[in-house]
């Protein structure tokens, strides 16, 4: 029956993927998969046939495994022997957030493997949780990694190379459940993500390759026709809001406060 589920879907017209949670990797997850490489296996199969990605949370969720390294024990444990088993199935590794990630993205030499990037990862390491006490609107799962792994995923997304593309991973949370006792992973990025993602690309020299990564390596990779809207980024400075209006209550964005450089619009240039 999944076989059979998974044709259908395949040929749907509608559904072009399927996000696979590790249960207990992220928010709402608890029933999540729990045997990818067993139970699963027929489903992934006929994903192959479908050229139907999978897109993973690539988070093991062993308690005994060190929060800083369960990306690359799942690298290690699972998707490593999954690409050996399955050579042909596209996997989108999302929200990539270490060297080992990069590492494994550009061992994949047939194509088969892309990862996205947040601008969080891009932009902060974990002393960001931390800086001037708990700093709990930079807390989100994947959890921030160390300053090495920071800089390797910014020259592989600034490199030109196809396998990386957008993906803000962009997660509203109320102000009211982000400071307390038990609060959210999450980070709203959404308002300023193309201007923090063109912040990066400038500081390496790479605007150049910012419109492939933001618009044309994703659906490339997806098999899914590029959009023909347009977005302009303008070099216009403009200081992020404090908040933004969420029903009864508010949200802290990413760069909350700051000054950004460039302002992005849906007006084409005069």
């Amino acid at each position: 029956m999944p076989c059979l589920f998974c044709w259908f879907v395949g040929k749907s017209g509608v559904v072009f993927a399927v996000k696979l949670y590790p249960a207990g990797a992220t928010t709402n997850s608890q029933d999540g998969v729990t045997d990818i490489l067993g139970k699963c296996l027929p489903v992934l199969e006929e994903m192959v046939k479908q050229e139907m990605p999978l897109l993973v949370h690539g988070e093991v969720t062993d308690p005994h495994v060190d929060t800083f390294d369960r990306e690359k024990v799942f690298i290690e444990k699972i998707l490593a022997p999954l690409v050996q088993k399955l050579p042909q199935l596209k996997i989108v590794m999302e929200h990539i957030t270490t060297m080992d990630a990069v590492n494994f993205v550009e061992s994949c030499k047939e194509g088969h493997v892309a990862a996205t990037v947040t601008p969080q990862h891009l932009l902060l390491n974990r002393n960001a949780l931390f800086q001037g006490g708990l700093q709990p609107h930079n807390y989100c799962l994947p959890v921030l990694k160390r300053e090495t792994h920071r800089q390797a995923i910014v020259s592989a997304v600034t490199s030109g190379s196809r396998q990386y593309f957008l993906g803000t991973d962009s997660a509203p949370h109320d102000k009211r459940l982000k400071e307390c006792s038990c609060g959210c992973a999450g980070i709203y990025s959404a308002p300023v993500a193309l201007s923090l993602y063109a912040k990066v690309f400038e500081e390496a020299g790479a605007l150049d390759k910012l419109e492939a990564f933001t618009s044309f390596n994703g659906p490339d990779f997806y098999g899914l026709p590029r959009n023909t809207s347009k977005t302009v980024l303008r070099r216009s400075p403009w200081k992020v809001p404090a908040t933004y209006a969420y029903g009864s209550g508010v949200i802290v964005p990413m760069s909350t406060g700051n000054t950004l450089e460039w302002l992005p619009s849906d007006q084409p240039e005069e």
